[in-house]
């Protein structure tokens, strides 16, 4: 059934390709301002698309079953293209910051895994408010790091190490959500192995 709020959730699913696209470039930082126009778009409309649904009487089984999926793909789509331009690379750890884009792409499949599970036990895990601050950081962390290429002269000294202040801050903010990652998984995962025996 195409309600407008499930539209709006195709067009976030159908807007990824052409932001991976604006993310490709690290050296183009017009690109990646576009990026972050786009990737705030997504985020309204992901916002929209479940208030509107709501208020509406709308929700729908499709809507139920394509919403976190957008999200996901959007969520790693950003991780992998960033990972594979040097873009989760910073001060001091060089490249470990790609481990917490990791955390939080293996707690994605773990978590969908686990729903499919419980699904046919007419076991639902709800959302609870950590894993709604998980995804907080983590938005914020993605809007941060696509900024930070946008804006290449928004810097500042310490340490003797050039910081760009929105790089900084997704970085920052994507081992918040990494480490929120592992303990709201590991809640998750407790109430799934009591329907495992």
């Amino acid at each position: 059934m195409l309600t407008l709020p499930n539209i709006l959730t195709l067009s976030r699913i159908f807007a990824i390709p052409l932001l991976a696209y604006f993310l490709w470039w690290p050296g183009w930082a017009a690109g990646y301002l576009l990026a972050f126009g786009l990737y705030c778009l997504m985020g309204i409309t992901d916002y929209f698309d479940g208030y509107l649904a709501r208020t509406s009487g709308t929700v729908s089984k499709l809507g139920i079953f394509l919403d976190p999926i957008a999200d996901k793909i959007m969520v790693a789509a950003v991780i992998l293209v960033l990972a594979a331009q040097g873009v989760l690379r910073g001060p001091y750890v060089g490249d470990m910051h790609v481990v917490a884009g990791l955390v939080i792409l293996m707690r994605e499949i773990a978590v969908s895994g686990l729903r499919e599970f419980l699904g046919p036990l007419q076991v639902s895990v709800p959302v609870s408010k950590l894993a709604k601050w998980k995804t907080t950081l983590q938005m914020v962390s993605l809007g941060s790091l696509i900024l930070g290429q946008g804006l290449p002269g928004w810097n500042f000294a310490a340490g003797g190490v050039l910081h760009n202040i929105p790089h900084l801050v997704g970085l920052v903010t994507l081992w918040g959500a990494a480490i929120l990652t592992v303990i709201t998984g590991w809640d998750y995962l407790r109430v799934g192995l009591k329907h495992m025996d």
